[in-house]
C-alpha cells in the first residue's frame, strides 16, 4: 500500500526518487525511505527479467561506511564471529553483528580495500543503530567514517556482466565477492561482484550526485529494466537468503539461523582466534550441539530451534507469521518469509522449527486461515544460485 501524504513528508528519499516517479513506480515506505515496490510491468515480470537478463535495483537506503586504521580489521573482528583479519585485500565477506547474548543485531557485507581500510554495507533499517554500536565499541581503535553522500545500486542477472563490461571494460575480471574502484561510462564507482538475488551481478557504490546519471546510463542498455522491492523479496527468498527483521533479528543466533557457514574455523572452538566476540559462549555451545547432533545426539537444551526451508505440498501460499505445527497438532514454530516462488513455481517459505523437526524431508503443517496446509522441510536455495566464481 502506498504511503499516505502525511507519512510521505516524514520519509527520506534516495537520490533516485525522482527517477522512480518518472518511471511510474509505486512508492511505499521501507526502512524510513520512500522506495519503489514495483514498476508498471509488475512484480512477476520484474522477477522474470532479473532471472533472464538484468534488473537494476535502487538500494541506496542501505548504510555505507568505512573503518580506517591499522587496527581496523582486528577491532571489527571483536564485534562478529567471522574472520576479518585474514580476509585478503580485494575480497568481500558476509558478516554478522552480534549483541552480548549472541543475538543478531544486523547482517552485513565488508570489503578489504587494503591499506587498513574496510568498506562496510549494513541494512537500511539498522544503519543508525549499527553506526552507534560500532562507534561505541571500536571507535577508539579505528576511524569510523559514515558515507551518507553515497548511493548504492545493484545490477543483477545473467546479462549483468556483459552489460557492465560494455560500459566499464575489464570489469568482467571480477569474480564473486571481489571488486574494486572502476569507471562506468566515465563515472567513478566502487563495484563488488555480489548481490542478494542468487544471480550473478554487481553492487555499485557511487557518489549521490552521480547516481541518477549512472542509473539512466544503465537503464539505456537493452538488457536492463528497473526492478522494485517486491521482486527483490521474491528473488532473495528463492535464493534462501535472510531478510533482516523477518528471518533474523536480536532474538536469533547465527546457529539458530542456520548461518554456521558464515563462522570460519579460526573463530570456532579450537581455532587460532576462538571466541572473542559478543555472545561467544552461547554461539560456540550451539555449534558444539550441532556437531554432536551430526552423531545423533543434538543437545536440544542448547539448540532448541533452527531456521529451515519449507515447501508447501499444496499450491497455497504460506505467509510470514503463519503458525507451524507437527502432524499431531503440536505448535513447533513459525514461518518468517513465504510466497509463491515465480521461478520455483511452487509455494516456498522459510521459518523456525523445533530442532527435532529440522531435518530435510520432515513433514509439518502450516495453519492458514484455520486450516492445515501440508509442508515439507527442504534444503535451500529453492532455485539454484548462479554466482560467477570464475
Amino acid at each position: 500500500m502506498a504511503a499516505s501524504s502525511a507519512s510521505d513528508a516524514q520519509l527520506l528519499k534516495t537520490p533516485l526518487y525522482d527517477l522512480h516517479v518518472e518511471l511510474g513506480a509505486r512508492m511505499v515506505p521501507f526502512a524510513g525511505y520512500a522506495m519503489p515496490v514495483q514498476y508498471p510491468a509488475g512484480l512477476m515480470a520484474e522477477h522474470k527479467h532479473t532471472r533472464d537478463a538484468a534488473g537494476l535495483f535502487d538500494i541506496s537506503h542501505m548504510g555505507q561506511l568505512r573503518l580506517v586504521g591499522p587496527d581496523a580489521a582486528a577491532a571489527f573482528e571483536t564485534l562478529m564471529p567471522v574472520d576479518v583479519v585474514d580476509l585478503p585485500a580485494g575480497k568481500q565477506r558476509y558478516g554478522l553483528l552480534l549483541n552480548d547474548e549472541g543475538g543478531i543485531l544486523d547482517d552485513l557485507m565488508f570489503f578489504n580495500e587494503g591499506n587498513g581500510s574496510l568498506f562496510v554495507i549494513v541494512n537500511g533499517a539498522c544503519k543508525v543503530a549499527d553506526l552507534a554500536h560500532i562507534q561505541n565499541r571500536i571507535g577508539a581503535r579505528c576511524e569510523v567514517q559514515p558515507l551518507p553522500d553515497h548511493a548504492l545500486l545493484a545490477l543483477q542477472g545473467p546479462q549483468a556482466a556483459a552489460t557492465l563490461a560494455r560500459l566499464s571494460p575489464g570489469i568482467e575480471r571480477f569474480v564473486f565477492m571481489t571488486g574494486g574502484a572502476v569507471q562506468i561510462g566515465g563515472i567513478p564507482a566502487f563495484v563488488t561482484r555480489s548481490g542478494y538475488t542468487g544471480e550473478d551481478g554487481f553492487e555499485i557504490s557511487v557518489a549521490a550526485k552521480d547516481a541518477e546519471a549512472l542509473a539512466r546510463l544503465l537503464l539505456a542498455q537493452p538488457e536492463v529494466k528497473p526492478v522494485g522491492l517486491g521482486a527483490r523479496n521474491s528473488l532473495r527468498l528463492e535464493a534462501g537468503l535472510c531478510l533482516y527483521g523477518n528471518d533474523i533479528d536480536t532474538t536469533t543466533t547465527p546457529v539458530e539461523a542456520s548461518l554456521n557457514w558464515a563462522i570460519q574455523k579460526v573463530r570456532r572452538a579450537g581455532g587460532a582466534r576462538e571466541g572473542g566476540f559478543p555472545g561467544a559462549a552461547k554461539v560456540l555451545a550451539q555449534l558444539a550441539a550441532v556437531a554432536s547432533g551430526a552423531a545423533g545426539h543434538t543437545d536440544h537444551e542448547t539448540l532448541t530451534r533452527k531456521r529451515v526451508g519449507l515447501v508447501a505440498l499444496e499450491r497455497i501460499p504460506v505467509r510470514d507469521g503463519t503458525l507451524l505445527q507437527s502432524l499431531e497438532g503440536h505448535d513447533i514454530g513459525t514461518v518468517t518469509s513465504g510466497l509463491l516462488g515465480p521461478t520455483a513455481d511452487r509455494c516456498v517459505a522459510m521459518g523456525y522449527v523445533a530442532a527435532a523437526f529440522a531435518e530435510p524431508g520432515t513433514r509439518v503443517q502450516a495453519i492458514v486461515r484455520g486450516k492445515p496446509v501440508p509442508m515439507e522441510v527442504s534444503t535451500m536455495p529453492f532455485v539454484p544460485t548462479r554466482y560467477y566464481r570464475g
